[in-house]
């Protein structure tokens, strides 16, 4: 490692990164505790609410362990380690960036090591491939080392600043409602879980160092050391907070399992029902991840990719959400994105779109539409879902874009595309995801300030773009689907019902007979 006075010319600083700490257990097994928390020293079942439950000056155990947080997990080869070394001796400069920012290696100085060890020419080329075309003037002077340091920090996800746990009981108006009480106390835990970034989740998953999950562990012991103080000063304060804890039980298990626990030195007959809940805590978020790991073939560089979409998944489900489901298990299955992986090109992908799609459709009836089946919703959710995959797929691999966009325009002398299968259904639903990928992804520089317009990179196809045209309850795409019939997309005729009636699930079913019966490309 250069010294920091090796760096005192040059226009970037490399970020300081803390030191790693090896797992304390085994390397390849997770511990897992029998119970949700350990007692502080001094606190055992039975106390009074006379006795002080914590003095500061005390030496207290931890009252969570994050290893006691996680749910089995046995490997008997950690495959992936060695698998990370050999793509940081490639040269693809988007593989190397996915391995250093899972960091899936024992040894967290592994990628400056072996960026070091390669020639100046391979390290040039990946710092010009990260930077802007104005930075290149500013990375001739620097030495090799540094070149490599630039790398890293532009590799690394930036960790969350850690913030302590604010909220704080108190007496007053404004916290005698304990329903609004538990609400608080839920949206701190939240806040607290936010500051965990999906990398993170994915090392400690997998038995890894993971400081973010200490720390929001951490904040829930000290929410612990709050309310207990707070009791023993005001145990007339008690049998509010046993209220709390019934609004409580279903948010946050972390910050109900603290009241809980301090609650138990107030035990009455009253309270017999108060839950005690046992089992890693993490389970819901650890639990699929190691999955992954478990089911999907041994390929480092598949998984991360998959991984990469997860983590813009991650984010919409429970970081970008004003209030947590702490009961939500976090869903790893995206079909569309197995497809696109397991596709050997656009036409390949756009097939096995269309065969699914055949399958489904071929099971609905009129009186499906009429009584809004299951069938109905499931299509139209299915189409939802196919849609936000594409989104999330774009945000998270930009250089897939082209090939997801190819596999839903005609393109020539190739293979048939979505629109030339008049595949309807997953065209639209590929182009609604391309669209909202297209919109998320606005910058400043989109902005044409003399003609007062935002201009929207070319990501969505001219010639199928129509499709999408909302006007009339899509008139566009309802008169190519009288000229050329398809699988349907089914939003619009369903509109149509509730506006005409029997007259437009007429014409829907005979345009799908027509469909049927015209020759096969």
């Amino acid at each position: 490692m250069p010294s920091p006075a090796a760096y005192e010319d040059s226009p970037f600083q490399p970020s300081p990164d803390s030191p790693f700490t090896p797992p304390v257990q085994d390397e390849y097994h997770v511990p897992h505790a029998p119970g949700p928390f350990l007692y502080p020293s001094d606190h055992t079942l039975g106390l009074g609410p006379d006795v002080t439950v914590l003095q500061e000056q005390s030496n207290q155990r931890s009252l969570f362990q994050s290893s006691s947080e996680l749910p089995r997990f046995f490997v008997p080869y950690r495959w992936w380690e060695d698998e990370a070394t050999t793509v940081l001796w490639t040269f693809d400069i988007q593989e190397i960036r996915r391995v250093v920012r899972f960091g899936l290696f024992p040894d967290e100085n592994l990628p400056r090591t072996v960026l070091q060890s390669r020639n100046a020419s391979t390290v040039d080329d990946f710092l010009i491939a990260l930077i802007e075309p104005q930075e290149i003037p500013f990375i001739s002077n620097l030495s090799h080392v540094q070149k490599v340091e630039e790398i890293l920090r532009r590799f690394k996800i930036s960790r969350s600043p850690t913030i302590p746990w604010s909220w704080f009981p108190s007496q007053g108006v404004q916290q005698a409602d304990p329903r609004e009480i538990a609400s608080k106390i839920d949206a701190e835990s939240h806040l607290q879980f936010k500051g965990i970034s999906f990398e993170e989740w994915v090392r400690y998953s997998l038995g890894y160092p993971a400081p973010s999950v200490d720390w929001f562990l951490l904040q829930h012991s000290a929410f612990f050391i709050h309310l207990s103080n707070y009791l023993s000063a005001y145990p007339d304060e008690v049998g509010k907070y046993s209220e709390v804890e019934k609004h409580l039980r279903n948010r946050s298990p972390f910050a109900h399992r603290v009241l809980v626990q301090c609650l138990l030195s107030y035990r009455t007959d009253d309270d017999h029902d108060m839950p005690l809940t046992f089992g890693p805590g993490f389970e819901f978020i650890a639990g699929p991840i190691q999955t992954i790991f478990q089911d999907h073939p041994p390929s480092l560089t598949s998984i991360l990719k998959m991984l990469s979409v997860l983590a813009i998944r991650f984010r919409k489900t429970y970081v970008h959400t004003s209030e947590m489901d702490w009961n939500r298990r976090f869903e790893t299955s995206v079909p569309f994105i197995d497809d696109l992986f397991a596709s050997i090109s656009a036409g390949d992908l756009a097939r096995t779109l269309t065969s699914s799609d055949e399958e489904d459709f071929s099971r609905l009836s009129r009186q499906d539409i009429i009584n809004e089946d299951a069938l109905v919703k499931d299509l139209i959710a299915k189409w939802n879902a196919l849609g936000t995959a594409v989104w999330e797929c774009c945000t998270a691999l930009p250089e897939l874009t082209g090939y997801i966009q190819e596999c839903v325009q005609k393109f020539a002398n190739s293979c048939i595309a979505l629109h030339e299968m008049r595949n309807y259904n997953s065209a639209t639903a590929i182009l609604n995801g391309l669209r909202n990928y297209k919109i998320a992804s606005l910058r400043g520089a989109c902005v044409n300030n003399a003609v007062g317009a935002i201009v929207l990179d070319p990501a969505l196809p001219s010639e199928v773009l129509y499709l999408l045209n909302a006007s009339e309850n899509y008139a566009a795409y309802r008169q190519r689907m009288q000229e050329a019939p398809g699988i349907p997309f089914l939003l619009p005729h369903i509109r149509e019902y509730k506006r005409r009636g029997a007259p437009a699930l007429t014409e829907l079913f005979q345009l799908q007979l027509r469909r049927r019966d015209r020759p096969s490309n």
